[in-house]
């Protein structure tokens, strides 16, 4: 069964590659704040960290979806979208783009415990044609250490590994010495829950191990 990843995220790559599969990546054409935008409006208010990760790892496994149903390339295999955002005192932090803005989140969570979730939408293809989809959010508590000095911030900030994740962390890399807990599963604060991915697969008929294709695992 080969899986086809909805996104081009290096660490979300990885993780997989670590866990035995080597999957097909496509990147989504997907504009996550007209997305979000328009959810928000169609639901009269403000959607909650739970809606968002769900609703923009839909809307790039659909939009994958559609491009490889319409490529013909493909004959069975999932489609697999991600997203994930971080919370901290009810605010909802994307990717911060900038220094700046990385620079005044990090000042903001040094010493304190946010909340990390990872969006996961999975659609089941047969013969080319897009089936059922499913989908679920995972949660993981993140504890940062409160000695980090602002010379420790400006040389990580500096590297660009925290501009473009979010939360402007990470703990598969650079940002690991930073964190000091963890409460949750690990894999869903670099993106992507493995074991909430091993329940969508099983639950959608699949057993977890067709995925694995990787011979140097």
């Amino acid at each position: 069964m080969r899986l086809y990843l909805a996104s081009t995220s290096p660490a979300r790559l990885m993780l997989l590659r670590t866990a035995g599969i080597e999957p097909v990546t496509v990147a989504p054409d997907v504009d996550e704040d007209v997305v979000a935008a328009d959810a928000a409006r169609s639901g009269g208010g403000p959607l909650t960290p739970h809606r968002v990760v769900e609703l923009l790892a839909r809307a790039k496994a659909e939009a994958v979806s559609r491009v490889l149903t319409d490529s013909g390339d493909i004959t069975d295999g999932l489609v697999l979208g991600g997203d994930s955002v971080f919370v901290i005192d009810d605010v909802i932090y994307g990717k911060p783009h900038t220094a700046a803005k990385a620079r005044e989140r990090w000042h903001l969570q040094r010493g304190r415990t946010g909340q990390l979730y990872s969006g996961h939408w999975l659609i089941d293809h047969s013969a080319g044609v897009a089936g059922r989809g499913v989908g679920a959010v995972a949660v993981a508590d993140v504890t940062f250490a409160d000695d980090i000095e602002d010379a420790e911030l400006d040389a990580y900030i500096a590297t660009g590994e925290p501009l473009l994740v979010a939360g402007a962390f990470t703990i598969d890399s650079l940002g690991a010495p930073f964190i000091t807990h963890i409460s949750g599963d690990p894999s869903t604060v670099v993106g992507l829950s493995l074991p909430t991915l091993r329940r969508l697969v099983t639950g959608l008929g699949h057993a977890w191990p067709s995925l694995w294709n990787r011979t140097d695992n």
